[in-house]
């Protein structure tokens, strides 16, 4: 008995653990995964059943129309790119050609992308949607710490300023102490709270939220937010009370753990 292609998913691997939370709840959801690394960014232990570069999506487009795969999902960071590793196929300069010729910015790049594909006969999914185990699933607050009048108050200044700045593609991610402390650049979550640290490792009092959002317009199938135990030391040791987000569009990485490790360390996480 064939299996049912509607069924089938090629899901492109980048570094870290979320790649493997992503295929084992897809399989677990029924799904016929073909796992795809992504070369020199996939971790080997993920065991991918296809290798390809950045610049490979032939082999892979190829690959999954002998397989009849036309669902896509991208998970998993990519960090410092190599551009030996860019070298594009010719199936894979016509998408970049098609990109470059329709974004404005940095998520109208996303959506580009997405259409290219499209119209190459793919749907680009999100992983959240065909496992939203993989986020937090309803809105309020998550863990056993709640948050005080004062954070409330924080929390609506943040959700406010993550709006502003999302809307101008400027970042995802705010600090927010009574005033605006820190807001995401260039640079990326995990350095802006590096930043908060370095300027609050001498202050006594803690107080404040860390708050990281999807931007209004934001392509959730390729440009997802995400959260760890990492998130939660950090805003531990920058010694802000709690961590926002938004319900079912935010990945946290091993979701049991991050409650653990925040209800440990005296931090709130509320999903919006």
């Amino acid at each position: 008995m064939m299996k049912n292609t509607d069924k089938k998913v090629a899901l492109f691997a980048g570094a870290l653990s979320l790649p493997f939370l992503a295929r084992d709840a897809l399989r677990k959801n029924g799904w016929d995964v073909f796992v795809i690394g992504l070369k020199n960014f996939y971790d080997p232990k993920l065991n991918p059943d296809l290798v390809i570069r950045l610049g490979g999506g032939g082999t892979a487009a190829r690959e999954c129309k002998k397989r009849g795969i036309h669902k896509l999902v991208f998970v998993g960071a990519l960090g410092h790119i190599n551009l030996y590793d860019i070298r594009p196929d010719f199936w894979s300069i016509s998408v970049l050609l098609s990109v470059l010729k329709h974004q404005r910015g940095y998520d109208s790049m996303a959506v580009a992308f997405n259409k290219a594909l499209e119209k190459r006969g793919y749907e680009i999914v999100a992983a959240q949607d065909l496992a939203p185990e993989l986020t937090f699933e309803k809105t309020g607050i998550q863990t056993k710490v709640k948050p005080s009048k004062s954070d409330e108050h924080d929390i609506e200044r943040a959700i406010q300023v993550s709006q502003t700045i999302g809307r101008e593609d400027i970042g995802a991610s705010v600090v927010v102490d009574k005033q605006v402390v820190a807001v995401e650049a260039a640079e990326g979550t995990a350095h802006m709270l590096e930043r908060v640290v370095e300027m609050r490792k001498n202050r006594r009092k803690t107080g404040g939220v860390f708050a990281k959002m999807t931007k209004p317009g934001q392509d959730l199938r390729i440009d997802v937010p995400a959260i760890g135990i990492d998130t939660v030391k950090a805003v531990k040791a920058a010694k802000l009370h709690g961590i926002i987000v938004n319900a079912k569009t935010c990945f946290v990485i091993d979701k049991q753990a991050v409650l653990d490790a925040a209800n440990k360390a005296k931090i709130f996480i509320k999903a919006i």
